[in-house]
């Protein structure tokens, strides 16, 4: 993903370049415009068939969990092609500008396009329960409604109201920094990327990884295998580890190493609007 508010020992960074293509007065009239979005029938029945059973064994397991064929082969075209046109999006970042890495993103605007529009609802839906888990055994108060719109008014209301769902760009020699996804004080603990080109035929190198720091031991990585179409859902900062005295959280990190070859498009589905 792009890093939003990344966070390291140093302090928090806030979104940066929303400003080169936003406008105060589409702001200001996103919270009222917005309207719900309930997913295609089509899109509802393939989030339906994954196998949640084990994908959510896996990311109490490992902190991700990959989703296979989420998009088909023309859907990922569709969606990669969109990036030259900047009436898609409210805002493009270079990272190599800020630090992020090389490559480049870009937030896209409401309405949001199909099917990142009716897949954004339908995967919040499936991870509401472990969200809510998760933050059980962490100690954390918050819980979140099953229900996205039902959600994304509580962000509304706390002036979180640009969309976060966005399209990465890669080039040979690009990468992406270890990062989290922050955007304020409303936070969705899972998110969801999906690979919209084919590793091997559009790119070598580019490799999705996870970090993940446990108090007292070093980090331990994870290399998360991807296919064009493939979904992988992850934590956003911190989840939940069983210890010998019960739950201690652990500190997560997501980023993209670098390209050898090719062109790399990523979507990334991210639950929680933006300040």
């Amino acid at each position: 993903m792009g890093p939003g508010v990344c966070r390291d020992d140093e302090g928090v960074f806030p979104e940066i370049g929303w400003w080169e293509l936003a406008v105060s007065a589409k702001l200001a009239g996103m919270k009222s415009n917005l309207k719900a979005i309930a997913p295609s029938p089509d899109i509802a029945a393939r989030v339906d068939a994954i196998d949640w059973t084990q994908a959510t064994t896996n990311l109490d397991a490992q902190g991700c969990a990959v989703l296979k064929g989420m998009l088909s082969p023309e859907e990922c075209g569709d969606l990669a092609r969109l990036y030259p046109d900047d009436k898609n999006f409210r805002s493009r970042v270079v990272m190599g500008r800020h630090g992020f890495g090389r490559g480049e993103y870009k937030y896209f605007s409401y309405p949001l396009p199909d099917p990142i529009a009716g897949l954004r609802p339908a995967l919040y839906a499936k991870l509401c329960g472990v969200a809510n888990r998760w933050n059980e055994a962490m100690g954390i108060d918050i819980r979140y409604p099953q229900n996205h719109d039902a959600f994304l008014k509580r962000c509304h209301e706390a002036g979180q109201v640009r969309p976060t769902p966005l399209l990465l760009q890669y080039g040979a020699g690009d990468y992406n920094c270890l990062h989290q996804d922050l955007y304020g004080e409303h936070v969705f603990p899972l998110q969801v990327a999906i690979l919209l080109s084919e590793p091997g035929r559009d790119f070598t190198g580019g490799e999705f990884v996870l970090t993940e720091q446990r108090p007292r031991m070093q980090s331990r990585p994870e290399v998360v295998p991807l296919t064009q179409g493939d979904a992988v859902a992850f934590a956003v900062h911190h989840r939940p580890v069983q210890g010998t005295r019960g739950f201690y959280r652990v500190n997560l990190r997501h980023g993209v190493s670098r390209l050898r070859s090719g062109h790399r498009h990523t979507v990334g589905v991210i639950f929680h609007d933006a300040k």
